[in-house]
């Protein structure tokens, strides 16, 4: 665990997320005056989930699919259609 100031984070901050991003370091905890108010680490990773396009190739969108997007626009933008 690294400890620093305010100053030497906002100086170097890519570098110290680099170090967290390599896991040359597991924690950052940043003080001001001393007293240590914030923790730099690591997010956890979450596993990849099913992606969109799973269902690619199990059925046909028709060709006017698109055709009311012009229309579906202005009822979002608050105009009449």
């Amino acid at each position: 665990m690294q400890n620093v100031n305010m100053f030497e984070a906002k100086t170097n901050l890519s570098r110290l997320v680099e170090a967290i991003e390599s896991g040359r370091e597991q924690e950052v905890v940043i003080a001001r005056n001393g007293r240590p108010v914030a923790r730099l680490a690591p997010l956890a990773e979450k596993p990849v989930g099913q992606r969109l396009g799973v269902a690619k190739g199990k059925f046909t969108l028709p060709d006017t699919f698109d055709a009311d997007n012009e229309a579906v626009a202005r009822l979002f933008a608050g105009q009449a259609v």
